[in-house]
């Protein structure tokens, strides 16, 4: 019998029994179901598997499950919260920032860990967040106004709620 893991998963606690050499990206399709995070080239060049974990983007193509123990991973399903859109999957769907969508999983945890390091960043600074992640569709431009239209809603909602809290 494999060994038994304990990861976070999306905020929960998960027991994850597997190969030690499984990756992370096989433990979330085949064992956890959780498939909106992609495989697409299994050598960490084109970023459509990009997980947080601990807060910072990382492969889940080559990252082996048995590194995990006491991580917190979160998936672009991971995002959402009681069932209400995170601001940035809001806003790539206000810009139509997707087109074939197999790369956005990927993306979408990329501008979220920028986001909680960065609420307002250059679009220089977008750009090289995202770089590690490919768009074979071209809508890179969309995807940077998408996270810009992100930092500005996180922003005005940041002073909306200082200015409750001075009322």
């Amino acid at each position: 019998m494999p060994p038994s893991l304990e990861i976070t998963i999306n905020g929960r606690p998960t027991r994850v029994s597997t190969d030690q050499q499984a990756t992370l990206l096989d433990v979330l399709r085949g064992d956890l179901g959780l498939r909106a995070t992609r495989f697409g080239c299994g050598l960490e060049q084109c970023g459509a598997c990009m997980v947080l974990i601990d807060g910072a983007p990382a492969h889940a193509c080559t990252r082996l499950v048995s590194t995990l123990p006491g991580k917190n991973v979160v998936t672009v399903e991971g995002l959402a919260e009681d069932g209400s859109l995170d601001p940035l999957q809001q806003a790539f769907l206000a810009e139509q920032a997707g087109q074939c969508g197999f790369c956005l999983s990927g993306i979408l945890v990329s501008a979220k860990a920028l986001l909680d390091r960065n609420p307002a960043p250059s679009r220089a600074e977008i750009a090289a967040a995202l770089d590690n992640n490919l768009c074979r569709c071209g809508a890179h431009n969309r995807i940077i106004r998408a996270v810009q239209r992100a930092a500005s809603a996180r922003s005005g909602a940041d002073r909306s709620m200082q200015h409750r809290r001075r009322i």
